[in-house]
């Protein structure tokens, strides 16, 4: 609807400069004598300056797909760079540019009012010139010397201390990628207050996370599902919105979920929170800074060292032959070498070795004679 709108609004507007140059067109002839000269008579004129009318306003027409997408490229850029200027900034440069329009204004006057310069159009060109350049010089000044004035250090110090009250707003942003929102431990990290700075999620992390809640597999509609549920804890407990990526456009040609992740960090200088073990090595490769949860989970377990005695309850049989397998109460698997015999049994045993995988920590032990 706003696309035909917009055509049928751009196709007027050609209408119009059709006119208007028709109007030139035939002063011009008037001004010249060039009219008699060529012998037109008043219906040729008529004709012609209808012909340029309805040439301008097919040319309009035609043009009005190409000019409204280009439009909304150069009006997403605008806004993506005006977001990164600063409120006290754009404050000060606005109030700038007012006071330079109004010097301009009585400049303007004082050129009207020169007869010498009213000749050929000379003061409406200078009164243009003086309009954009004391307007464009108040602005820049403005916002040059703005630093200087003491309501806006003020301003600065309270916004500082305000952000110092809330939630550590100095610290990077952390972007929480899909994967993290789906094992739902991050809940309980910001829970303890751990993680400092503003908490992103991307709108396309939310995309994804309903695509998974979608699914026809049941064990992805289940992952998707709690993913919702968890994001809908964080948002509640935390007030955390959704990042809109739209004023992004370099995130537009992008595809690929987590290489749009990783972008966007770069963007926002920011740190990526995950627990995806392949996004955590493509990270370190573009150089973007990754929390892993996994990481953190490994480095809190306790330390268990070759030698020391533990009491444990055996499960199961582990691959080996004659072995067992028990679970500290982390997680971390624990084989028993000799155990098989004392499965579903609580005995003590003595660990003899520990071994650091990618997947983890696994711990070596005997029963204790």
């Amino acid at each position: 609807m706003f696309t035909k709108i917009f055509r049928i609004v751009f196709t007027l507007c050609g209408l119009l400069f059709g006119y208007g140059v028709a109007l030139l067109i035939n002063k011009f002839l008037m001004v010249s004598n060039l009219s008699v000269a060529l012998g037109m008579s008043h219906s040729e004129e008529v004709v012609m300056s209808v012909a340029f009318v309805l040439l301008s306003g097919i040319i309009f027409f035609k043009l009005a797909p190409f000019v409204r997408k280009h439009g909304v490229k150069v009006a997403r850029g605008i806004e993506s760079d005006l977001a990164k200027v600063p409120t006290n900034d754009m404050v000060a440069g606005i109030i700038g540019l007012i006071i330079g329009l109004i010097i301009a204004f009585f400049i303007s006057q004082i050129l009207y009012s020169i007869t010498v310069l009213n000749v050929a159009y000379i003061n409406t060109i200078l009164s243009v010139i003086s309009y954009l350049f004391l307007g464009y010089l108040g602005m820049s000044v403005a916002q040059k010397k703005s630093k200087d004035v003491p309501a806006y250090q003020w301003m600065t110090t309270s916004k500082k201390q305000s952000k110092g009250k809330g939630k550590g707003n100095d610290a990077s942003p952390k972007i929480l990628d899909t994967s993290v929102i789906i094992d739902g431990r991050i809940a309980d990290i910001m829970k303890t207050g751990f993680i400092e700075g503003n908490i992103v999620i991307p709108e396309f992390v939310l995309v994804e996370l309903r695509h998974i809640a979608d699914s026809s597999d049941s064990l992805k509609r289940n992952r998707g599902r709690r993913g919702l549920d968890i994001l809908n804890r964080i948002q509640n407990d935390y007030g955390i919105d959704i990042y809109n990526t739209n004023s992004e456009k370099s995130l537009d040609e992008i595809p690929e979920v987590d290489v749009k992740l990783l972008k966007l960090a770069q963007i926002m200088n920011g740190k990526v929170v995950t627990n995806d073990f392949n996004l955590n090595k493509v990270a370190m490769i573009k150089g973007v800074e990754v929390l892993n949860i996994n990481e953190l989970a490994n480095t809190l377990k306790p330390v268990v060292l070759p030698g020391e005695d533990m009491q444990l309850f055996l499960v199961k049989e582990g691959k080996e032959n004659n072995q067992a397998v028990a679970y500290l109460d982390d997680g971390t698997m624990i084989v028993v070498e000799e155990g098989k015999r004392y499965i579903g049994k609580t005995i003590d045993v003595t660990v003899t070795s520990v071994l650091q995988t990618s997947a983890g920590r696994m711990i070596f032990a005997k029963p204790k004679r």
